[in-house]
C-alpha cells in the first residue's frame, strides 16, 4: 500500500515538473521571439546620417580628433547580435564623452558646447536603454532619429560660427567691443 501511495505521488510529480518544463520552453520561446523582433527593430531603425558640414568648417575641425573618432564609431553600424548594440552604444557613449575635450578655439563657445552636452545625453540614453532587460526598441528607434538632429545642429552651428567670423568689422567697432569689457575697466581703489 506504500508503495502504490509512493508510485502515485511520484506519477503526480513527475507530471507536474513535464508541464513545467513545457511551460518553461514556452516561456523562453516567447521571450526568444520577443528578442528577435526587438533586434530586428532596432537594425531596422539603427541609420545614422551624416549631415553636411561646409569646406571651411571641416578644415577646422580637421584636428578634432574626438569627434573624428565619434563619427567613425556613429557611422559604423553593428549587424550581429542585441550584444552587439550593446557593445556600440557603451562605446559610443566613451567617444560622446570625449568630445568636450580638445575643443577648436574657434568652436570652443557655449553653444557648441550646450549642443555637444545634449548629444552626450542622447547617446547616454541609448547605451541605458539598450543594456535594460526589457528594450524599450521605439525609444531606441526615436533616440537614433534625435541624434542625427543633433549633429545637424552641431555641424550647422559651426557653420554660423565660421560665418559670422568672416562678415567684416566696421570701422571703430573693436574699439567699441574694447570699451565694452568690464574687465578692462579701472579699478574702484581709494587713494591713500
Amino acid at each position: 500500500m506504500k508503495f502504490r501511495i509512493l508510485y502515485v505521488f511520484l506519477a503526480v510529480g513527475f507530471f507536474v515538473s513535464c508541464q513545467n518544463e513545457d511551460a518553461q520552453q514556452l516561456a523562453a520561446a516567447k521571450d526568444a521571439k520577443k528578442k528577435e523582433l526587438i533586434f530586428a527593430n532596432i537594425e531596422k531603425g539603427w541609420n545614422f546620417s551624416n549631415p553636411p558640414i561646409s569646406q571651411k568648417s571641416l578644415e577646422l575641425v580637421r584636428n578634432w580628433e574626438e569627434l573624428r573618432l565619434f563619427a567613425t564609431e556613429l557611422y559604423q553600424k553593428p549587424k550581429s547580435s542585441i550584444g552587439a548594440f550593446q557593445k556600440k552604444a557603451k562605446e559610443l557613449s566613451k567617444k560622446a564623452m570625449a568630445l568636450n575635450n580638445n575643443i577648436p578655439p574657434e568652436f570652443n563657445k557655449p553653444e557648441i558646447k550646450a549642443r555637444i552636452a545634449v548629444l552626450i545625453t542622447k547617446v547616454n540614453s541609448i547605451n541605458l536603454f539598450v543594456n535594460i532587460q526589457e528594450i524599450p526598441d521605439q525609444k531606441v528607434v526615436t533616440l537614433v532619429s534625435d541624434i542625427n538632429t543633433e549633429m545637424a545642429s552641431l555641424y550647422r552651428q559651426m557653420d554660423e560660427i565660421v560665418r559670422k567670423k568672416e562678415i567684416p568689422k566696421e570701422e571703430g567697432e573693436a574699439d567699441m567691443i574694447r570699451m565694452l569689457d568690464t574687465a578692462r575697466a579701472i579699478p574702484n581703489t581709494p587713494k591713500p
